[in-house]
């Protein structure tokens, strides 16, 4: 990726963990990244990188003062939308039927994020970029190369989504994934988005993080051996194989082999 992410596309992922190196240890194993602890003014926020270029962020679950949650925040991938006005954007989240869970908040120069709910019950985040775009490489191995929501009632959330940022939907034209829903800006496809009812009984709406495997079975191997656990085993479908992993702490993400990349970008 070179210059910044068109304003609705997904630009950025982290993940907020109990044992920040454990998670590290874990995916930069898995994928190939390189990551450490970052240093205490940043909270110790890491910025996980792919051939010297961002992939992700790893952050310890803590309150503001350093000391643990109680109880601790489930273990989460969370997704960042572009945004080039976050004040206008939370305005019109709240107009639109969602809330704000944590406001605007300035990283440095780097640019402002906020998390904010969908009438749905989702969580993502809102990113305003200013030195940093995002994710610097995408649709490689080991980099982000899909972003997916799963809810419980699609026509709200795309009504939601279009409204507060400029996005559009529209319904899949891949042969046999009809009933799947794309999240666009412009005419490129940036996003997907599911029927909740497809999801094992008890999990939340939520966005869900893709990354490109070279090889589905092996990275589900490798994670199975470093005490990560398969939610559902590699299997091919209309788009490649993939495969639906959780980290040892609960994080839950997916791999997928493309058969036809979406870049999101």
């Amino acid at each position: 990726m070179n210059g910044p992410y068109k304003p609705g596309t997904p630009c950025w992922i982290d993940l907020i963990v109990p044992d920040q190196q454990a998670a590290l240890d874990f995916y930069c194993d898995l994928f190939g990244w390189q990551g450490e602890v970052g240093p205490a003014e940043q909270g110790g926020y890491s910025v996980c990188t792919l051939k010297g270029k961002p992939v992700a962020g790893i952050m310890k679950a803590m309150n503001p003062d350093g000391s643990a949650p109680d109880p601790l925040p489930p273990t989460a991938w969370t997704t960042y939308l572009s945004t080039d006005s976050l004040d206008s954007t939370l305005k019109t989240v709240t107009d639109a039927g969602g809330s704000v869970m944590m406001g605007a908040v300035d990283v440095m120069d780097l640019g402002r994020m906020a998390l904010v709910s969908d009438p749905t019950g989702a969580v993502v985040g809102l990113w305003q970029p200013g030195t940093f775009d995002g994710a610097g490489i995408v649709n490689e191995h080991g980099a982000l190369i899909w972003s997916e929501l799963t809810t419980p009632d699609m026509p709200a959330a795309a009504a939601f989504y279009s409204a507060v940022l400029p996005v559009t939907t529209a319904r899949s034209e891949m042969p046999g994934a009809e009933e799947y829903i794309e999240f666009k800006v412009g005419d490129r496809a940036v996003g997907g988005m599911m029927d909740m009812s497809k999801m094992p009984p008890g999990v939340p709406p939520h966005w869900q993080a893709y990354f490109h495997a070279d090889d589905v079975d092996a990275i589900q191997a490798a994670a199975v051996r470093a005490g990560g656990a398969v939610l559902a085993p590699a299997f091919d479908m209309v788009a490649g194989r993939m495969a639906v992993l959780a980290d040892p702490q609960g994080g839950a993400f997916s791999v997928i082999t493309a058969s036809s990349p979406e870049q999101p970008a």
